[in-house]
């Protein structure tokens, strides 16, 4: 009898323990559901604050544009670009239907606004070489020279529907301008400067090279290219098969993209501290290794559609 009632006393003591153990599951529990509630508060205050940031300066913008003052437009790109990074810096906590509709808003002002510069200032030239080595460029005369087309109107500079060639524009003539290039094929162009923003649609087997962007990068269905470029957004579009050398002060976002690979930005030129100094980039400043791809949910698990260039592999050569 005493050794059963000295068996019992040990599962009587544990009685307690259990009690206690369940009491401090469900203290974490609640700890964890208050967390939530308030990080859930949090995003929520941020996202009303947002919306109301967002669409004042989205007004006042608009209203810029409209107007006849002489500095309205200078007016209008210096909040645009504030309106873009007031973006970038809130992609994290914003659902990405109001990432998409805000992105679509500040690209539609940025088109509103070339145009209203592209009636304002005049087309600026481009000039280009032939690709072919065994010619040497000082043989070939002006007249025989190919011409380029003319960019799109909403464009103010930029090259397009050109192939085998290797092409250049002047610091000067892309200063603070919108540049645009499109349907390029097997095409090296280099852009040393610092352009407003940069459009680029429809490249095969391109290589770009390019100064720092004072606002954003557009890339749209692009196959096998290699970028490099320092902007403050980089937006690409249905793309594949393409590396980027990239310095970017917000972070880059991907959506219906595939085969994408990114570096460091690396390429050098004489003059890039000015023109870095004059897009407003801060070169302490490089997420170039952090991607959002919109067709990518998860958070615990990596995108499949873009990698990061191993160092053995990274181009180090841009001549």
């Amino acid at each position: 009898m005493e050794g059963a009632e000295a068996n019992a006393v040990p599962g009587l003591g544990q009685i307690p323990e259990r009690l206690q153990r369940r009491e401090e599951e469900r203290q974490r529990e609640a700890e964890r559901k208050r967390r939530e509630k308030e990080g859930r508060a949090v995003v929520e205050e941020k996202g009303t604050h947002f919306t109301a940031s967002f669409g004042a300066e989205r007004v006042a913008i608009e209203e810029l544009l409209g107007s006849a003052e002489p500095r309205s437009l200078e007016d209008a790109g210096n909040r645009l670009q504030r309106l873009q990074k007031l973006l970038n810096d809130s992609v994290m906590f914003l659902p990405p239907y109001d990432v998409r509709q805000a992105q679509e808003a500040v690209t539609g002002l940025q088109a509103a606004l070339e145009g209203k510069r592209e009636v304002a200032r005049p087309r600026g030239k481009f000039a280009f070489k032939s690709r072919k080595k065994e010619v040497p460029t000082s043989h070939i005369s002006s007249p025989a020279a190919p011409k380029a087309k003319s960019p799109e109107t909403h464009s103010e500079c930029g090259l397009h529907s050109l192939t085998a060639r290797e092409l250049s524009m002047e610091a000067a003539e892309i200063r603070g301008r919108d540049v645009m290039l499109r349907d390029l094929r097997d095409c090296t162009v280099t852009l040393p400067g610092s352009p407003a923003t940069l459009h680029i649609r429809g490249l095969r087997g391109c290589k770009v090279l390019c100064g720092p962007v004072s606002s954003s990068v557009f890339v749209d269905s692009c196959t096998d290219c290699l970028f490099t470029l320092p902007c403050q957004q980089l937006r690409v579009h249905t793309t594949s098969s393409c590396r980027f050398y990239l310095h970017v002060t917000s972070r880059a976002i991907m959506e219906d993209c595939r085969e994408l690979s990114f570096a460091p930005f690396a390429w050098n030129y004489e003059g890039i501290g000015g023109d870095f100094e004059m897009s407003g980039l801060d070169r302490k400043v490089n997420n170039w290794a952090q991607v959002d791809d919109f067709n990518w949910l998860a958070r615990d698990e990596p995108s499949p559609n873009w990698t990061l260039i191993p160092e053995e592999e990274r181009v180090t050569d841009w001549a």
